[in-house]
């Protein structure tokens, strides 16, 4: 179906059909009835492809992210969603596993679909990527990797300020022997949290102990992790977990083991996710603002579309939140 058959039924120019599917604001309301009523008699479908190339501007906005299983990921998305809506543009979806080559491949499909936005909230981030991207004419935000340079924000969290907070609480309830599940600990921003916790627990105490295991990013592999941890003979009295996913993972395994939590052993995750909130225990968290930084993306991607981008870097401070997976260290009570 052509552009001039709605036209044609609606009695009106090709130039007011495309004003109205513009959502042009110079359209009598009337006449608009008129034009959607024909789009809507004659089944008609834009080819928003074609549109973007002749008007030059996309009104589309391209997100990859890491691992949709990961509800984290899904609520930043969420919110660009919701927020690119409302201002008519699109959203497409990527997700990487965690792979590099993926990531690669994802970015070239979104720039040949002519994206007007891309934003990037992954781990594997690659330097040649992030040159490359650089020196492209798209406006990109990245999450967490990289730093702002040309055409590119970049969001960063400061893990180390969220790990001092978080074991400084613990060190406060008596908390000495200490374990650390995470996944992917080779990229940068899973490395970080590990260093961190690392670096943080040698900083507040010479008897302070730290021992760490990993696996894949899901429920299954906090479960695992967990396992890994204790099979090698070591008890620590809190396990610090990388994300709230394989934290609730973590709580499963030890409720297996007939270990009390968090009586027994303590346990805390990071991002503050809804299912920390309503799994049980509730856990101790450190809250990430998902809907904010899904919110900061879009307004950065819509407004940079229509200007030009400015290196810019926004840093979030994480907030810890006391829940009810974490107490004093068996033999403090």
């Amino acid at each position: 179906m052509r552009l001039e058959a709605v036209a044609a039924r609606a009695g009106v120019s090709i130039a007011t059909v495309s004003r109205v599917l513009n959502n042009s604001s110079v359209v009598n309301p009337k006449t608009r009835a008129r034009v959607l009523k024909a789009i809507k008699e004659l089944r008609y479908h834009p080819n928003l492809h074609a549109r973007t190339l002749a008007g030059g501007k996309s009104k589309t906005i391209g997100v990859i992210v890491s691992n949709l299983e990961n509800p984290f990921f899904f609520d930043v998305y969420k919110a660009v969603e919701g927020d690119a809506h409302a201002r008519g543009y699109e959203v497409i979806v990527a997700n990487t596993d965690y792979d590099p080559e993926q990531l690669f491949t994802s970015v070239r499909l979104m720039l040949e679909r002519r994206v007007g936005g891309l934003a990037i909230i992954v781990s594997e981030m690659q330097p040649a990527l992030i040159d490359d991207l650089s020196g492209g004419s798209v406006p990109v935000v990245f999450y967490d990797v990289g730093t702002p340079r040309r055409n590119i924000t970049n969001i960063r969290v400061n893990y180390r300020q969220g790990i001092e907070k978080l074991v400084e609480y613990l060190h406060n309830l008596g908390h000495q022997k200490v374990g650390f599940i995470g996944h992917h600990s080779a990229l940068g921003p899973i490395h970080e949290r590990l260093q961190a916790v690392k670096d943080v627990v040698a900083a507040f105490s010479p008897q302070m102990e730290m021992k760490s295991s990993a696996n894949r990013d899901s429920l299954e592999g906090g479960r695992q992790a967990a396992r890994s941890l204790l099979a090698t003979g070591y008890r620590p009295t809190a396990i610090i977990c990388v994300n709230d996913i394989m934290a609730v993972g973590a709580l499963r395994e030890l409720r297996d083991r007939g270990l009390r939590v968090p009586e027994d052993i303590s346990v805390t995750g990071f991002d503050n996710i809804k299912i920390s909130e309503f799994c049980s225990p509730s856990l101790t968290t450190l809250h990430i603002p998902r809907d904010q930084i899904g919110h900061t993306i879009c307004e950065c991607l819509i407004a940079t579309a229509h200007q030009a981008a400015a290196d810019r870097e926004i840093v979030v401070d994480p907030e810890l939140v006391v829940r009810d997976s974490t107490t004093k260290a068996p033999r403090a009570q």
